[in-house]
């Protein structure tokens, strides 16, 4: 049980903040197979399968969303006044992760360099979408208190395609989000509905029903590329990881207040080094999940 809350607390810090992905934590701690087939074995797996599925999704749940709530709530604002500090320890911590996958995934990746290609296909995806991404701050004209049709489609396709980058590791949903304009509308108002404001509930269960709809889509085409085409796959979420080095080098440009992108006088060494800390401490953890006992 705890170490599948810590899990998807874990996942939650990263989705909701642009850079990281929850599914590149979930692929750094060991278990993203496992978060896929879960997902999978609820739609399609036997009455024992969808059981086990079940428990094992409500228990990353509670963690995603008491992490979540943690960081509307508290690390927002955090992130706000020290993104080049936190900028510099997500950095660690994905170029120091890059080889370890890479170790983790040697059999299927060793002597198929052809499919280089798709790692070059990820880092332009990356790449593309952050270098195209609008400032934030444009886009918190968008009103959730006043809705139309018009609107509740737009919230509804945001979160298909939202929900489909935090699952894939590499860039972040809340990156997308801030391209669609929604990343600061909707965290004001999950604020404010935590504050017991129901004038935001419509368009967030809009949102919420996008994010069910979505994830139960892609998961599907994700099981089937790891499974059937592994070698591939693996070298395309390696480009998505090297991409997310840009879009977590362009992050400070993102905020409400645009702030200059991350240079070397603004590159911050220890929590580079401290991201590469985190990620000895994650695969700490991922040894103990191993262990029966923490499951």
């Amino acid at each position: 049980m705890i170490i599948n809350f810590v899990r998807g607390f874990c996942m939650a810090i990263a989705d909701s903040v642009p850079g990281v992905s929850g599914g590149t934590i979930a692929f750094l701690l060991g278990f993203y197979d496992k978060f896929i087939g879960a997902f999978n074995n609820i739609l399609s797996g036997n009455k024992e399968q969808r059981i086990n599925a079940a428990k094992f999704l409500l228990k990353l749940g509670a963690g995603w969303i008491i992490g979540f709530i943690v960081c509307v709530l508290i690390l927002s604002s955090i992130f706000q006044s020290n993104i080049y500090q936190i900028s510099s320890l997500f950095l660690g911590l994905i170029i120091f992760a890059i080889p370890v996958i890479i170790m983790a995934e040697k059999e299927c990746l060793k002597g198929k360099y052809a499919n280089l290609i798709f790692t070059i296909i990820g880092i332009v995806i990356v790449c593309l979408i952050t270098y195209y991404n609008p400032v934030s701050g444009e886009g918190s004209s968008i009103n959730l208190t006043q809705p139309s049709i018009e609107l509740a489609l737009y919230v509804f396709v945001a979160a298909i395609i939202t929900i489909s980058a935090m699952v894939l590791p590499g860039i972040s949903g809340s990156t997308l989000l801030l391209a669609m304009g929604l990343y600061l509308p909707l965290l004001n108002a999950v604020k404010e509905v935590i504050h017991l404001d129901s004038s935001y509930l419509l368009m967030l269960c809009i949102f919420a029903l996008g994010l069910i709809v979505g994830i139960f889509s892609v998961i599907k085409i994700v099981k089937h590329c790891l499974d059937a085409y592994r070698s591939q796959t693996i070298y395309l979420i390696l480009g998505l990881m090297i991409g997310s080095i840009y879009s977590i080098i362009m992050g400070a440009t993102t905020l409400e207040v645009p702030q200059p992108a991350m240079s070397l006088s603004t590159f911050h060494i220890l929590f580079f080094i401290l991201g590469g800390l985190v990620l000895v401490a994650l695969e700490f953890m991922k040894k103990k999940m191993t262990d029966d006992r923490f499951v």
